[in-house]
């Protein structure tokens, strides 16, 4: 378990973080508790053991080991590694070598990289034989600690592999999310809220592995059923933040559609009168203006004629008023009516 002293021990790294975490008065905060102590050496330099290129003084090796006899640590919470970046590790190796030992433990006859898995991938590709490493004997749990602490020091962990990280310590070690803050010097509700990620579906947590979406892109989609196909469209509309977060508001508190007002009880009775009376079918919509429409339906063309048939019976005995704007000719003596489909 990690210890509340030496905080200092990792206050800087070397490699200048792309967001450092500020406190309020400006310095920057420390994250981590205690690693140096952890490793039981007050005089070991975790900061440089971390630090692929270091600028201070190297730290001297333990021993110096086959390529062959390293391996990737189990626990390395890192799966992706920017290609550029480990290229320009490489030419710095090819020209200087390995400056800073890689940090391991010994597992039988191999030994696990605890940190400097980038260096020693560069080492291969470099073509180097052998590396410089300090051999420090660590649990499970405190290698599981150093690099997922070692990976947030440089924030190179995607949100998704972070979260991984913290469950992966809540669940082989039985962490706390209030244990976990302390550790990676984080709030707590940067923890709950990062372990919710792993609530996403996996295309979606691809996306964000890929860097195509952020963290907060991320957690606007949690809980959402079609989280998949708005993280397609935050990619191809290419919304910020604040965008998804209005998008998914509206989603989840869609504006209420007005209530389908009754027909008034007067026009019913008026509807019934008239289908009695004419024999007919007659829809009556009477509009917010105080006008409306009285709609004659028919189902067939013979529906039809009876019905012109009908109203010209009507007008001529005067029940149906012809307008004056709308009055025939003198020479036409048929009824003239507008049909609308």
């Amino acid at each position: 378990m990690l210890e509340n002293s030496n905080l200092d021990d990792l206050d800087i790294l070397s490699d200048t973080p792309k967001h450092e975490e500020t406190s309020h008065n400006g310095k920057r905060k420390s994250l981590g508790r205690g690693l140096g102590a952890l490793l039981g050496d007050s005089e070991f330099n975790l900061d440089e053991a971390l630090n692929d290129t270091p600028t201070q003084t190297v730290q001297p090796a333990d021993d110096t080991v086959a390529i062959d006899s390293l391996y990737p640590s189990p626990f390395q919470p890192r799966k992706d590694f920017d290609e550029e970046a480990l290229n320009a590790l490489v030419e710095s190796i090819k020209e200087k070598g390995v400056l800073q030992p890689l940090l391991v433990r010994r597992k039988g006859d191999k030994y696990e990289i605890i940190a400097g898995e980038r260096r020693w991938r560069a080492s291969k590709l470099a073509g180097l034989k052998s590396v410089p490493v300090i051999v420090k004997e660590m649990d499970d749990k405190e290698v599981l600690e150093v690099a997922l602490v070692e990976n947030l020091l440089r924030e190179n962990l995607s949100a998704i592999e972070e979260a991984e990280g913290f469950q992966r310590l809540i669940d082989e070690f039985s962490h706390t999310q209030e244990a976990l803050a302390q550790i990676v010097g984080k709030s707590r509700s940067h923890v709950a809220n990062t372990l919710r990620l792993l609530s996403l579906p996996d295309s979606v947590k691809v996306m964000v592995r890929e860097g195509k979406l952020s963290a907060g892109h991320a957690r606007a989609l949690v809980g959402l059923e079609n989280a998949e196909a708005l993280a397609k469209q935050i990619i191809a509309k290419d919304l910020n933040v604040r965008q998804v977060e209005e998008l998914v508001a509206k989603q989840k508190n869609p504006e209420p559609k007005e209530p389908k007002k009754a027909k008034d009880e007067d026009i019913v009775e008026i509807e019934k009168d008239l289908n009695k009376n004419l024999g007919l079918r007659i829809k009556i919509s009477p509009s917010k203006q105080g006008g409306g429409k009285v709609v004659l339906q028919y189902a067939s063309a013979a529906e039809l004629d009876m019905i012109i048939d009908i109203l010209e019976q009507k007008r001529k005995t005067g029940m149906i008023p012809t307008p004056q704007s709308e009055a025939p000719a003198p020479t036409n003596e048929k009824f003239t009516m507008k049909i609308i489909d």
